[in-house]
């Protein structure tokens, strides 16, 4: 199966050049969408990579609606997902794809991420509400983060993740509705409602950087926006009274520890998620 690799950048910096780098050998194409970037990254790609397909969308349109941009132009059986602050490892576009074509039933597959120092990541989560909050933490992974088979999950995130492309047009793609954040866990719940699998696939690594187009936009917020990108996704079926209960329990908690402790930053950033989940979440 030929794979399209898709980066959707805005103002990623060096980080882009680094990701680009596997993306081409590994890929049957790569495709470059640039959400209006003014740190001049997309052009040092082109003039780099001159063979990467660049499309600008004129504004920042968020990770969505700029993923499905480059989904339209791709040509490739597999459409891989990569973030711009991302890097796979040789061969991992490949194991990721390979995986996808030989589990039965697959449409979605995640690979496996690290951090610069090679400490693991986590990369897929659970539907439930409650499980997602209380069960998708560091001690609640540790069953699974010693796990190297493909094997099947709820969902995985978009940081570095794979659709066939009769799945993705099956699915209407994204739903550009979410800037940022819970575009992947809505496009694996509808793959899922229609009868396709997600799997993830841990020995398909990337490494996935410090997050620097989201640090950019969010700061400090950035923990607030994953929350209410998922309290949208809640919010539109009928479950966005339980998540807000338990998230700001939890962020509440860890907010008051975090403060107890001298943490300051991290209290602050949980603050934020707490309010957020207090005033915030829309089904819009």
């Amino acid at each position: 199966m030929r794979p399209s690799v898709i980066v959707v950048n805005w103002n990623a910096g060096p980080a882009l050049l680094d990701c680009l780098v596997i993306a081409r050998a590994d890929a049957t194409e790569t495709i470059l969408v640039d959400n209006a970037s003014s740190d001049d990254s997309t052009a040092a790609a082109r003039a780099r990579y001159p063979d990467v397909r660049a499309i600008d969308t004129g504004a920042n349109l968020g990770f969505a609606a700029g993923a499905n941009r480059g989904a339209q132009a791709a040509r490739g059986d597999v459409l891989v997902f990569l973030n711009p602050d991302a890097r796979a490892e040789p061969g991992a576009i490949g194991k990721l794809v390979q995986a996808l074509a030989t589990t039965p039933g697959a449409g979605i597959a995640g690979g496996g991420l690290v951090d610069a120092a090679g400490r693991w990541q986590p990369g897929a989560a659970r539907f439930h509400p409650v499980a997602h909050l209380l069960l998708d933490t560091t001690p609640g992974r540790l069953a699974t983060r010693g796990r190297s088979a493909p094997h099947v999950v709820d969902w995985v995130y978009g940081t570095f993740m794979a659709v066939r492309r009769d799945a993705f047009r099956q699915l209407g793609g994204f739903d550009e509705s979410y800037f940022l954040y819970g575009e992947d866990l809505d496009l694996c719940h509808r793959a899922a409602a229609v009868g396709l699998r997600t799997i993830h696939v841990p020995n398909a690594r990337a490494i996935h950087g410090a997050n620097v187009s989201a640090a950019q936009r969010f700061g400090l917020g950035r923990e607030a926006a994953v929350v209410e990108g998922e309290m949208r996704f809640y919010a539109r079926r009928g479950q966005l009274g339980l998540f807000r209960t338990v998230a700001a329990c939890k962020f509440g908690t860890k907010a008051a520890l975090a403060a107890a402790l001298g943490r300051w930053q991290t209290a602050a950033a949980c603050a934020r998620v707490t309010r957020a989940c207090l005033t915030g979440g829309s089904a819009e």
